[in-house]
């Protein structure tokens, strides 16, 4: 045997066990989200690194039960379980109280993790509720986690879960599945009155979808929304998303 072959089958050989010895992927991770819309609110936004075995959503196919929740109420609590039983990692983006509490947070805001360990999965994915709005949600599905080294922008849309119709108004008791209407506006600029955008039964896309924005009015004591068209009427992109590869 030649010196060049028992070096190359010794190189072969030193790559085949050091692939054993080592992960397949790792990532560390810095995420930054920054609120783009004029007065949209986010909900404490889910963040998952993940496997092509696990979708957030998917649109074009109905909601699951934990993304109605998330979408009509805020609530990421079983989507998170769901994730971490699949092997996920899972973080959340969200403001402060002051108190270590997860917030919703505002306009213009930017809020981040850092050294976020996304261990072996391959692949990223988020979701937070957009309010007000009745099932709207800020989302990224399955982006590839790139393995070089590096910061990378995306820039996010906003979906329509297309489990309840947007009727665009702020009732009580609103917020659990299966109950129609929007659970409240941060802002505190919403109207009073409405007759509701559209009516409950009406024919929408009960699919995952692309999100319309908000329509609303000038009415803030009547009319058909409970929104300002002056003040919450929004269009895609929702917002931006900044990972750090380390």
């Amino acid at each position: 045997m030649s010196f060049a072959n028992f070096t190359l089958k010794t190189f072969a050989k030193s790559l085949f066990f050091s692939a054993l010895m080592s992960p397949a992927f790792a990532a560390t991770l810095d995420v930054k989200l920054t609120n783009l819309t004029n007065s949209i609110y986010f909900t404490p936004v889910i963040l998952v690194g993940h496997d092509d075995s696990i979708k957030l959503f998917e649109v074009g196919t109905m909601a699951s039960d934990a993304l109605e929740k998330m979408a009509e109420g805020g609530d990421i609590a079983d989507l998170s379980a769901a994730a971490t039983a699949a092997g996920g990692s899972v973080g959340t983006l969200a403001g402060d109280d002051g108190n270590g509490g997860a917030t919703p947070f505002g306009p213009g805001t930017t809020v981040m993790v850092s050294d976020w360990d996304t261990g072996a999965n391959t692949y990223l994915s988020l979701a937070g509720m957009l309010l007000p709005t009745n099932d709207g949600f800020v989302g990224l599905n399955s982006w590839p986690i790139p393995t070089e080294p590096g910061t990378y922008t995306v820039t996010l849309l906003g979906y329509d879960a297309g489990t309840e119709e947007n009727n665009e108004l702020i009732l009580a008791g609103s917020g659990a599945p299966d109950v129609l209407g929007i659970p409240a506006d941060p802002s505190g600029n919403s109207g009073t009155g409405g007759t509701g955008v559209v009516a409950e039964g009406s024919s929408e896309n009960a699919y995952v979808h692309v999100h319309r924005g908000v329509l609303g009015d000038m009415d803030a004591t009547g009319g058909k929304s409970d929104l300002s068209s002056a003040y919450h009427r929004w269009l895609n992109p929702v917002a931006r998303l900044v990972v750090t590869v380390k």
